[in-house]
């Protein structure tokens, strides 16, 4: 199985773009799986240059409501016609950073319909590969909602991120965990996925949210994820650049960079 970053923070390969947001692409065993769809249509250009057809992806997955994964939703939409789309309720919500910048999702209703398939529980949308709702706030210091609301009826509230999920794919006895932002922390995603599965893990892969932490959540990071000891860790987006040197000098795995027009094998 290969995951292809579709676009991403940084690229370094000729004919690709970048941008700050986050696209994967996957081939399950009987599914194509798109997760994310970056802050514009520029993904799709990107799918083209990597010989990804986005018009055969059968199931999209939105890990959450801000603009940076779901700006590409309406493009996607309608260059595919048959994809189921996943999602938390609340996803579309109105969401905004320090109370009046929209961060949130804009897309017409009618591109929705006979489309759309709530989450509530785990859910394996093809062999091994499942939906992960829930992310209890096990380490509490490893979170990035601050500064976050969330439209609710008439009233902004602080955002907890309750329309957040992530994924998990059981290949060959071993886990390997995907994020698109981990805004409810990335330690906290992992040990859902191995409290769940018990199994190794093999890869962890996304945005950590790690960019502006404070040094408390850093080392509860580091620490955790040096006690798992996954095969390797691929950070991106708002995991910061800066924080990729960091880690990969901290942990005791391998760790790269996830770039646009990367591909990982699991």
């Amino acid at each position: 199985m290969e995951i292809t970053t579709l676009i991403e923070n940084l690229v370094y390969q000729s004919g690709l773009v970048a941008e700050h947001g986050l696209s994967f692409y996957m081939e399950g065993c009987h599914k194509k799986i798109l997760f994310d769809t970056g802050q514009s249509d520029c993904f799709i250009a990107n799918a083209k240059a990597l010989e990804v057809d986005l018009g055969d992806v059968d199931v999209l997955v939105v890990s959450h409501g801000h603009y940076d994964h779901t700006g590409g939703l309406e493009a996607f939409l309608k260059i595919n016609t048959k994809a189921i789309i996943y999602m938390k309720p609340g996803a579309l919500d109105s969401k905004y950073h320090g109370k009046d910048r929209f961060i949130g999702t804009t897309i017409e209703p009618q591109l929705l319909k006979n489309r759309l398939c709530l989450v509530y529980e785990r859910t394996e949308i093809d062999k091994g590969i499942f939906v992960m709702p829930h992310t209890p706030l096990v380490n509490a210091d490893d979170t990035a909602m601050h500064g976050f609301q969330v439209k609710e009826g008439l009233q902004i509230k602080d955002d907890t991120f309750q329309d957040e999920l992530f994924l998990t794919i059981v290949r060959n006895g071993k886990l390997s965990i995907i994020s698109s932002c981990s805004h409810r922390g990335i330690s906290n995603m992992v040990y859902e996925a191995v409290r769940t599965f018990s199994l190794p893990v093999d890869l962890i892969l996304g945005g950590f949210h790690l960019k502006n932490c404070t040094p408390r959540q850093y080392e509860e990071v580091v620490a955790y994820l040096n006690e798992i000891n996954p095969t390797r860790i691929g950070v991106c987006h708002c995991t910061g650049i800066e924080k990729y040197f960091t880690l990969k000098q901290d942990l005791s795995c391998t760790v790269f960079y996830n770039m646009t027009g990367h591909r990982v094998c699991i």
